[in-house]
């Protein structure tokens, strides 16, 4: 069992933790009274505007030594012909032959320099697992932390940030 001791309560946390947005960014620049007619949101993906297409995915970072990844839950923006590929295998048990999608993240995770707008390639996986999103290979922290991996102490650097509002020094 993956345990941590958090660097701001000092407790011990079992489980790997995973921290994600409900929405995409762009949902967010939308007016909130304007959100029903203008939006389609549901825990997979999202249309604004019937222009603008997001799916949901899991950007998984290695923990070194460990089996488990620590995750992002992200969302990614695809081109209108990729949502409808992507959508069109969505319920399928068996899926991961299909993309991947080229598309940029609509996420802005703490703790790094902006990740709005990085390029990802998302993939399907089978039996209704959530979506792999994979960051273009760049100098970005946030990228080097998924090809590389990360310790156990920046799990709990980014869980105390999340979760007490810690901010790193």
């Amino acid at each position: 069992m993956f345990r941590f001791r958090c660097t701001c309560c000092d407790q011990w946390h079992e489980g790997m933790p995973a921290f994600g947005a409900d929405a995409p960014l762009y949902f967010y620049a939308i007016p909130a009274e304007q959100r029903d007619h203008r939006c389609l949101l549901d825990s997979d993906i999202c249309i604004v505007d019937q222009e603008h297409f997001f799916v949901r995915g899991c950007l998984e970072i290695p923990v070194l030594g460990e089996l488990d990844p620590f995750s992002w839950g992200v969302w990614v923006s695809l081109s209108a012909d990729n949502f409808e590929k992507f959508s069109g295998w969505l319920s399928a048990s068996k899926r991961s032959h299909v993309g991947p999608f080229f598309g940029w993240l609509s996420a802005e995770l703490p703790l790094y320099p902006s990740t709005e707008n990085l390029k990802t390639r998302v993939h399907l996986r089978d039996n209704g697992i959530r979506p792999f999103v994979e960051l273009e290979p760049t100098g970005h922290p946030l990228a080097i932390e998924q090809r590389d991996g990360i310790p156990v102490a920046r799990v709990a650097e980014i869980y105390a940030h999340l979760v007490h509002g810690e901010k790193r020094n």
